[in-house]
């Protein structure tokens, strides 16, 4: 079983965490079975540990930047440091954060992973516009607690539930550029965007050149996920791809999965970056 997650922190029905299931099918391609919609993390949490195995690409950070831990003087074991991230509250972190940003000069206020600017990512630390560290701080402790294991990271020593960073706007950017194809603001919810959602899901069935896999959908899909002008079941689906590359990668050197076999394991990577 392959999953392409889109998530949120403050999940609800009408902004869920989005979970895309599907399988590879032939060498080349990943078929999308269903869409699955979770309206809080308790739910998503129990259904992932449900499934007996499954290769996951979750929309969100799975650690942050050693130069901001170093500075903090947090653990430098990534599990210890997720779980003592995952014990403070939303507004020490925000003041921490904030108070480490203010010291730094313009240009250069966030600390970055490794992995961020081959992706072209936000830093892992941003607590708005998009709020990444909150999306980190419940989303890592939940990938544990499910029975998950985080290549050139941590978690259950040999699980089957193996779960990958993903980042959509990754493959997205590959396939489109740099044009906008969703908003949650229904105000911005415009033409121009769904005509990019339109010409996203056609080159997604043509095929990603770089990742050499295509996306197979039902008319009946490929209609859902265009009409979602929030963007999060397309985003699930970008996901299922990168989830579909690395798993055919799982034993390639170091942690597996197409990471860079010199992956720094307190930051992380996005699989395919």
């Amino acid at each position: 079983m392959l999953l392409g997650c889109d998530f949120s922190s403050a999940p609800t029905r009408r902004k869920p965490v989005v979970v895309a299931v599907g399988r590879a099918h032939g060498g080349d391609a990943v078929r999308l079975d269903r869409i699955e919609t979770f309206a809080t993390l308790d739910g998503w949490q129990q259904w992932l540990a449900a499934q007996p195995a499954w290769v996951g690409a979750f929309d969100f950070p799975f650690g942050l930047p050693r130069e901001l831990v170093q500075a903090l003087g947090w653990p430098l074991a990534w599990e210890a440091c997720v779980r003592h991230y995952a014990g403070l509250g939303r507004a020490e972190l925000r003041s921490t954060f904030a108070a480490f940003c203010a010291a730094r000069p313009a240009g250069g206020k966030f600390a970055h992973r490794a992995t961020d600017g081959p992706a072209g990512a936000s830093p892992s630390m941003k607590w708005v516009n998009p709020p990444v560290a909150w999306m980190l701080h419940a989303g890592v402790p939940r990938l544990l607690d499910a029975g998950a294991r985080l290549p050139g990271l941590g978690g259950r020593a040999g699980s089957p539930r193996v779960a990958l960073e993903g980042y959509p706007g990754l493959l997205a950017r590959e396939l489109i550029g740099r044009r906008s194809y969703k908003s949650d603001d229904p105000q911005r919810q415009t033409a121009e965007r769904a005509a990019a959602r339109a010409d996203l899901l056609g080159a997604l069935q043509r095929g990603s050149p770089r990742l050499g896999l295509r996306l197979e959908l039902s008319p009946a899909q490929s209609a859902e996920l265009a009409a979602d002008a929030q963007g999060d079941r397309l985003d699930a689906a970008l996901c299922l791809v990168e989830a579909a590359w690395g798993a055919a990668r799982s034993g390639t050197p170091g942690p597996g999965y197409g990471l860079p076999a010199g992956m720094d394991p307190l930051e992380g990577w996005i699989v395919s970056a």
